[in-house]
């Protein structure tokens, strides 16, 4: 429940010793932790390079990487895209991505080899190490590489890292990486075999190891983290319960998952001649379409989230009535974005962008503190969104009251038959529809408001006396007294609103509309 000030309180725990804050050691300074793990990545990207060019050579290097690049681009893309409702920041995926091509990947090209090598050695049959290598070795060390950015994700940026979206992406662009760095090895050391035996065109061996690796299965490794992936964001979306052990138990669980379908995987080539192509068409793809349509559908559920939690927020005053449903549509989110842009310029589709993302936000928080698994954090949590939605609701705010106009269903209004004063098209004084440039119909009030209705002290056009529809007089919006209420209120603060959801300090629709002043 909803239960932050209008205003930011002074912390209430005690004072430090002797009156003044701690300083951080320079070791836990943040450009110290981010300039350690950059340089860690690039000393791993560089061992890594060395390796795969001391394999495939430098011009099968070359050829490798210019292959392998190919579908990075697609399957980047298509997470981001996954991750639109609620987008990370970009550091998180950048990270992912350099430690799946870098620092995981390294670790699976030691440990293989070493680990082969030992059973190999051990065992006295080679042929048997590589096949165990394949089958067994290399879905344990590769997995639990790649499920290491995801751990270290969850673990220091647990703010960006709530759901099972958050842990489909991290894991996916971090297996993107590393599948990136295996295919140049890959497609490298193929390059090489047909410069030694003649293999040219279709024939060739690099021919038939792009078409299984870039075009057959480019979501392969994806498709095996991101089990991973969706135990983080259940456990993460279960954080504040009671179920502990739950909690702890479902990323090992997701884990072994992923590593038993990444075996199957390895182990079909010896399945027989048709090994590949059957465990491919009876378990790949259906596999595949199952994960789509699981992460597709909680980015529905997302969706219905925001339009349910935020009428909480407007009710108090911090958003306007139209926006839950602009914010809760993808479709209206694209056209306030680009209405701002064609206005006001790319920094106002930022801002509004931004807003999107803190009204987002906003409403997986308060999901989760009605449930009950909210942390400890939740106020000033709450605080710091509103507060920020509330620097940017000048530009925002009418771009998503354009949207929701834009995607709201068609609904027929009856008109009575006796003219009505500044409501359904009519005019103050005679009763004929008004023109007006923004097709909005100008009442009593200082201005027409976005919805045709006089704009008086009550929000969004409630005129003073009697309120529109019916309401009392003397009362604003929403039932709200007059003097304390949110909308259009003469108090200092706003009111109390729907479940404990506070009202901003002023009345939440600016003086100054910057649409109209541009126009």
């Amino acid at each position: 429940m909803a239960t932050c000030p209008p205003y930011p309180t002074h912390p209430s725990g005690p004072a430090p010793a002797g009156g003044r804050p701690r300083h951080a050691h320079w070791w836990q300074k943040r450009w110290v932790r981010y300039g350690a793990l950059a340089g860690l990545l690039a000393l791993s990207g560089l061992v890594i390079l060395a390796l795969v060019r001391r394999q495939t050579g430098t011009e099968g290097f070359l050829v490798g990487l210019g292959l392998a690049v190919l579908p990075v681009p697609l399957l980047t893309a298509a997470f981001r895209w996954l991750d639109r409702v609620d987008p990370g920041p970009w550091r998180n995926m950048v990270f992912a991505f350099a430690w799946g091509a870098c620092a995981a990947a390294l670790i699976a090209i030691v440990a293989n080899s070493f680990a082969t090598k030992w059973i190999a050695t051990a065992t006295a049959d080679p042929a048997g190490a590589d096949t165990l290598g394949a089958t067994v070795i290399a879905p344990i060390v590769e997995e639990s590489a790649k499920a290491a950015a995801v751990l270290l994700v969850f673990l220091f940026r647990r703010r960006d890292f709530t759901g099972i979206v958050d842990g489909v992406v991290i894991a996916g662009v971090t297996a993107t990486g590393f599948a990136f760095t295996e295919n140049i090895l890959y497609l490298g050391t193929a390059f090489g075999a047909d410069q030694m035996t003649g293999g040219r065109g279709i024939a060739s061996v690099t021919a038939a190891t792009f078409f299984v690796r870039v075009v057959m299965s480019p979501f392969a490794h994806p498709l095996f983290t991101v089990l991973t992936g969706i135990g983080f964001g259940i456990a993460a979306s279960l954080s504040g319960e009671r179920r502990r052990l739950r909690r702890v138990l479902l990323p090992p669980a997701g884990l072994l998952l992923a590593m038993g379908m990444h075996a199957f995987w390895n182990s079909s080539s010896t399945f027989g001649e048709y090994g590949f192509f059957a465990v491919y068409g009876a378990f790949m793809v259906p596999a595949f379409g199952l994960l789509t349509w699981l992460v597709v559908w909680t980015r529905q559920r997302e969706l219905r989230t925001v339009r349910e939690e935020l009428p909480a927020y407007a009710a108090a005053g911090w958003l306007t009535p139209a926006e839950p449903f602009a914010l809760g549509s993808m479709r209206a989110r694209r056209l306030a974005r680009e209405y701002a842009g064609r206005h006001l310029g790319k920094p106002a589709a930022r801002t509004v962008a931004q807003y999107e993302a803190c009204a987002t936000s906003l409403a997986f928080l308060r999901r989760r503190g009605r449930l009950g698994r909210a942390g400890a954090d939740f106020v000033v949590r709450e605080q710091e969104l509103l507060h920020e939605m509330w620097r940017g609701r000048e530009v925002a705010q009418p771009a998503l009251d354009h949207a929701a106009r834009m995607t709201a269903p068609p609904v027929r209004v009856m008109a009575p038959p006796w003219p009505v004063m500044g409501v359904y098209g009519q005019s103050q004084r005679y009763g004929a529809a008004a023109a007006h440039p923004y097709g909005f119909t100008p009442g009593p009030g200082p201005g027409p408001n976005s919805y045709g209705q006089p704009l008086g002290p009550g929000a969004y056009g409630h005129p003073q006396g009697p309120g529109a529809p019916g309401q009392a007089q003397g009362y604003g919006a929403y039932g709200h007294p007059q003097g304390y209420g949110t909308y259009g209120s003469s108090g200092p603060h706003g009111s109390h609103g729907v479940q404990g959801a506070h009202g901003p300090s002023a009345a939440p629709y600016p003086a100054y509309d910057p649409y109209r002043a541009r126009s």
